[in-house]
């Protein structure tokens, strides 16, 4: 009974402070360097969490980050949006190009990632675009500094 109380106190309360965002969930793809997936769900009228599902050098990454949004030129439905989060990915180090890693080698990283992006809502139809930058570094597997996570993501709206 506690479980349902409180399960439904949080739906009442991302109802209530949801409601003032353009739209309270996005689904859609991301295209890149790393193409992929993205699901987007505002807590609150500024925040939201966001989660990628992206593809690259035959891998796959899992990105989620929190994201604080606020109103850009003076238009309600044009957002820029800051955030932090972390990340786990398994590359394979044979389609790397030769540009870093071995051939024969698999790779597991993990790291943290910034973003830093733009978004806009259409009132006429329930469609979403926003550009972003999202920088990541790797503490564990090919440790380092990636800058060239920018990306243009499409969302379905809710």
């Amino acid at each position: 009974m506690k479980k349902f109380g409180f399960t439904f106190m949080l739906a009442v309360c991302c109802y209530l402070f949801s409601s003032a965002q353009n739209y309270n969930t996005g689904v859609g793809l991301r295209g890149g360097f790393a193409n992929g997936l993205t699901i987007k769900h505002f807590v609150s009228d500024r925040t939201a969490f966001e989660g990628i599902i992206s593809s690259r050098w035959r891998g796959l990454e899992l990105t989620g980050l929190y994201e604080v949004h606020g109103r850009a030129f003076s238009t309600e439905q044009m957002k820029w949006y800051i955030g932090f989060g972390g990340h786990i990915g398994f590359w394979n180090g044979d389609y790397t190009r030769k540009y870093w890693g071995d051939t024969g080698n698999s790779y597991t990283v993990v790291g943290i990632d910034g973003i830093l992006g733009l978004e806009y809502s259409f009132l006429e139809v329930p469609i979403n675009i926003g550009i972003d930058w999202k920088p990541a570094y790797n503490f564990f597997g090919y440790s380092g500094f990636w800058a060239d996570g920018g990306a243009i993501s499409i969302r379905y709206i809710f």
